[in-house]
């Protein structure tokens, strides 16, 4: 079975031929507390793709029932591949601590 790039799996069959995780507490505690820059996605030019999703390295992203990306800075290590991915550049990396407006 072939999945599609814009379907989250149900079940094991319908994995992508992709590494696919779930985030979880490690053995250092939550992974995110190192990041120096923060993902921010431009909502209102977010065509829900979910590109930034399939390439997140720590599965950080999730995606709430109108398909709308969401990152788990928890777990999120800023590494900076989502806004790099994003085809339509939405998402900003922003240096922690500082607030960004969204792009206009």
């Amino acid at each position: 079975m072939v999945n599609e790039v814009n379907t989250e799996p149900q079940n094991r069959k319908q994995m992508p031929k992709t590494s696919y995780s779930r985030p979880m507490i490690g053995s250092t505690g939550k992974t995110g507390s190192w990041r120096i820059f923060d993902p921010v996605i431009d909502y209102g030019n977010c065509s829900k793709c979910r590109t930034c999703w399939l390439f997140c390295p720590e599965a950080a992203i999730s995606i709430d029932e109108d398909e709308t990306p969401h990152i788990d800075l928890d777990y999120c290590k800023g590494c900076g591949i989502c806004a790099e991915e994003c085809p339509k550049k939405c998402i900003a990396m922003v240096r922690s601590g500082e607030t960004k407006e969204a792009p206009v």
